[in-house]
């Protein structure tokens, strides 16, 4: 059975940093995208970024030039870095993977969420 299991979240001042991580754990053949959505309360959930298997990747507009997605394949770990944090960054953070848990098929796997506050 595969699972996403995320950490990092947390409470920061506007103007600060975390970091968010998931991992990938169970069996299967191969991991495709992973990505980062966000559900504020009373909105529905968002891409905020996304990273390729190839590396390619793509951010929300609203997140650009402060958010870095990467990954690290030989972990089955992709990451957030999150600088320069603004309230309306607070959401639960939600990973989410696109797995192939055999050579024939594929899936969208969800992780448990994290939570973002970011307030003074």
């Amino acid at each position: 059975q595969v699972r996403l299991v995320e950490s990092g979240g947390g409470l920061v001042q506007p103007g600060g940093s975390l970091r968010l991580s998931c991992s990938a754990s169970g069996t299967f053949f191969s991991i495709n995208t992973m990505g980062w959505y966000r559900q504020a309360p009373g909105k529905q959930r968002e891409l905020v970024a996304e990273i390729a298997g190839g590396g390619s990747t793509n951010y929300a507009d609203s997140v650009k030039g402060r958010f870095t997605i990467s990954r690290d394949s030989s972990k089955y770990t992709v990451y957030l870095q999150m600088n320069s944090l603004k309230p309306e960054d607070t959401a639960v953070y939600y990973c989410e993977a696109t797995i192939k848990p055999s050579a024939y098929a594929v899936n969208n796997y969800w992780g448990q969420g994290t939570q973002v506050t970011v307030s003074t």
